[in-house]
């Protein structure tokens, strides 16, 4: 039996996940969890095969969680799932240990598909984000957004999506003046001056979804 823990803020969402894996003989729910912290609660005494987690949770981001999870939980391999495209966060989640990346708007077979291939040993890319990769490898040249930070990156594709500072701060659950200090750092490192700036970069390379 695959034992799978959920963790995706949304409470609509873990049901959908779940009703998904009822459908399947040999895979059970372990546990499911709203936040990071509650995952990371359940793992001290719940054991699990495999770790669905959302990679845009408030607070903690998912990348955060899932460089934490393969540092104490290395063994557990974990399924990237995002509303997020491969370009925005493929590549980042697969570098910091994820086995694989899934779109929330994936169907409901590949992500059982998913499951099984990362339980086994493998991993899971889908054919967009695998290009990316080797894309990237080919190149053997960063971009100027690969050197963020993953809080710098993800307050960039914020910015660069319409949401104020103040909603970011609200959404990530830090203060204005932390948000402004991190916009400050990215815009240094992109070698930008202002937002519109770096909402044009962000809208070229396809770091999010128009």
């Amino acid at each position: 039996m695959i034992r799978i823990l959920i963790a995706d803020d949304h409470a609509i969402v873990r049901e959908g996940l779940k009703q998904i894996v009822s459908r399947e003989e040999d895979m059970s729910i372990a546990g499911e969890a709203e936040s990071a912290e509650t995952m990371f609660r359940i793992l001290e005494h719940t054991a699990c095969d495999v770790i669905i987690l959302d990679i845009s949770m408030p607070g903690n981001s998912g990348l955060d969680a899932l460089k934490e999870l393969k540092q104490n939980y290395p063994e557990i391999p974990v399924l990237i799932l995002s509303i997020h495209s491969e370009d925005q966060y493929g590549i980042r989640a697969i570098s910091a240990g994820a086995s694989g990346f899934l779109k929330k708007v994936s169907a409901p077979a590949e992500l059982v598909t998913a499951i099984r291939k990362i339980v086994q040993g493998g991993r899971y890319i889908s054919e967009p984000l695998a290009e990316k990769l080797a894309d990237n490898l080919a190149m053997g040249k960063k971009l100027p957004h690969e050197f963020l930070s993953d809080r710098e990156y993800q307050i960039m594709c914020q910015i660069a999506s319409g949401m104020s500072v103040e909603e970011i701060a609200d959404y990530l659950n830090i203060s204005i003046h932390t948000v402004y200090s991190y916009r400050t750092r990215l815009l240094e490192k992109m070698k930008m001056r202002s937002n519109v700036e770096l909402t044009r970069y962000v809208m070229q390379n396809k770091l999010i979804v128009s």
